[in-house]
């Protein structure tokens, strides 16, 4: 079976937890936020990511008639039930922990938070108390923000034996609750407004790393080799670099000179990154080099905690394990000789590496065209086989129709490509675990 982390590239970001021990400390919980090396070390089994959220209840899956009204658009207002003058929504078992709180409308209505069955609420704020910066411990401003609308929070929330979570009248609309349950017997602490110095601390730590974007310094173990290389490349050519032994490679950064913009465009399209791990028969990382640092088209200067791009060139934090050996080509696809200045770090594994996964990215694009006519209109961008986690995905859309929408006012005068709500099928789910409310949403913007 394969063992592997998935980095798609329509391509892909998300940190879930991982477990290493059966007791999780709150500071342990906060640190999951940053830590990459934790998101490689391969899920337990009763480990399981999944998602609440406002979609709309329209769409179902029935045994006789198969998909039902799955096109349903109204993505507002869904919940699970009504008690008494609330709505109940979100309800999940524990061990567990909440990473994600998103919302495109949240309002002054309150959201209270039932945590291992307690009659108190842990929480109780008008929703938009979860994003407005004014009451900690969410006022951390890298982990709690406002991106083209949308309102995300990233304050872990856990619980031990339950979460159910109820909204009052005037809480707004739309929400995602994306959370992590663990395995049976783990241990978690129950969240509390009332945070100790050690836990605040923690936030104000995460909320440091994930403010440097990835440029932050980290502890490197002994031994770790800093290689450095530059090549130029012929068209139809290929650079290759191989590795032996047991190592991670923490670090990767690429410098390229263009022309002028258009050059730019080209190159990054037609220089072909390919890496093989291990005996591994076919390449785990296959994808145009611009695609892979999450950008395109040409260079789009950005910065987050995997990837980057600036005006040093081009960054990658995922640490990416293998236990024997690796491969790394670079191939020239395009009419021109292009030279590339390489950067990487490579340290040895520290734990056995049975237990961590291969990082794996994939890049394809394509038309609309829905694989499985019977789930219309859904576009599939993944599928895997195996023990491993989902990590991410980077979207670039191409709008052939373009141009302006006048007879649809909510589009602002412009074909809108935003509505098609994320779905994960894990493990053979005939209904997904997560259901989504928008593309845009889950990139944690709204309307934008």
């Amino acid at each position: 079976m394969k063992r592997q982390m998935v980095w798609g590239l329509v391509g892909l970001l998300l940190f879930t937890s991982v477990l290493q021990a059966a007791e999780l400390t709150y500071v342990d919980l906060v640190q999951r936020l940053y830590d990459l090396r934790a998101v490689a070390r391969l899920p337990e089994p009763g480990e399981a990511c999944a998602q609440w959220s406002s979609y709309d209840r329209a769409s179902v899956y029935d045994p006789e008639q198969g998909y039902v009204k799955w096109w349903a658009n109204g993505d507002g207002n869904g919940f699970i039930r009504k008690e008494g003058d609330t709505l109940v929504l979100a309800e999940m078992e524990g061990p567990g922990v909440i990473w994600r709180i998103w919302s495109a409308m949240p309002q002054e209505g309150h959201v209270r938070f039932y945590l291992d069955g307690a009659e108190t609420p842990a929480i109780d704020l008008p929703f938009i108390g979860l994003f407005d910066r004014k009451h900690p411990p969410f006022d951390r401003p890298a982990l709690v923000y406002m991106a083209a609308r949308g309102q995300n929070c990233y304050v872990p929330i856990p619980y031990q034996k339950s979460c159910k979570i109820v909204a009052t009248e005037g809480w707004g609309r739309y929400f995602h609750f994306t959370y992590t349950t663990f395995p049976k017997g783990t241990r978690v602490p129950t969240f509390g407004m009332s945070l100790s110095a050690e836990e605040k601390a923690a936030l104000d730590e995460a909320n440091t790393v994930l403010t440097g974007g990835g440029l932050w310094s980290r502890d490197l173990a002994p031994g770790t080799l800093r290689p450095e290389e530059t090549v130029t490349i012929q068209p139809g050519d290929r650079f290759v670099a191989e590795m032996e032994g047991s190592w991670a490679v923490v670090g990767f950064g690429v410098k390229m000179p263009f022309e002028d913009r258009e050059d730019q465009i080209q190159a990054l399209r037609q220089i072909v990154l390919q890496v093989t791990w291990d005996d591994e028969p076919q390449p785990a990382i296959w994808s145009p080099l611009g695609d892979f640092f999450g950008t395109a088209p040409g260079v789009n200067p950005y910065r987050s905690l995997p990837l980057g791009m600036t005006e040093d060139g081009f960054y990658c934090n995922w640490y990416m394990p293998f236990s024997t050996r690796t491969r790394w080509e670079f191939i020239n696809e395009g009419p021109k000789p292009r030279t590339l200045e390489l950067t990487s770090v490579i340290e040895p594994l520290s734990e056995s590496p049975d237990r961590l996964g291969r990082f794996h990215a994939k890049w394809h694009r394509g038309a609309f065209l829905p694989a499985d006519k019977a789930r219309w209109p859904d576009w599939t961008i993944l599928k895997t086989a195996g023990r491993g986690r989902f990590c991410g995905v980077g979207l670039h859309v191409w709008n052939p129709r373009g141009g302006q929408c006048s007879e649809v006012a909510w589009c602002h005068g412009h074909y809108w490509w935003g509505e098609g709500d994320e779905k994960f099928f894990v493990d053979g789910e005939t209904f997904p675990s997560t259901f989504g409310t928008g593309t845009e949403d889950y990139f944690g913007y709204a309307w934008g």
